[in-house]
């Protein structure tokens, strides 16, 4: 955005940045009581998604296990178990999760951005 966009075109932009699919992701039955454990299904994903947010979960020091799988090769589906130690619900494990996953995303995509801009890199001719 530059200085001279108007204040409803940014308000326009955040707005449609906070759309969100409320079917993307499904919690499955099999919660414990207490929501330490709890697995999840997410809709149109794969193992891109899958493992990286598995990585980045497990990275969480509340968190005892963290695993994925993909159903059927078929289906665009992903299922997540989270396990916590009971300090944070699996739920709040996942957000986490993926709030950490989209900074460290946009982390990369400014430093990538700013190579990029720099213009200091060597290009190989094929």
């Amino acid at each position: 955005m530059s200085e001279d966009t108007p204040m409803a075109d940014v308000t326009v932009e955040k707005e449609q940045e906070q759309e969100v699919d409320l079917e993307k992701v499904k919690l499955l039955p099999g919660s414990s009581d207490d929501g330490a454990a709890a697995s999840f299904q997410v809709i149109d994903e794969d193992h891109t998604l899958g493992n990286a947010l598995r990585y980045i979960i497990m990275k969480n020091p509340e968190v005892e296990f963290c695993g994925y799988s993909i159903p059927h090769p078929s289906e665009n589906k992903l299922n997540i178990r989270i396990q916590t130690y009971g300090n944070i619900t699996a739920v709040e494990a996942l957000h986490q999760g993926l709030d950490n996953l989209s900074e460290m995303c946009t982390v990369v995509e400014e430093k990538f951005s700013e190579k990029i801009q720099a213009g200091n890199y060597n290009t190989v001719a094929p």
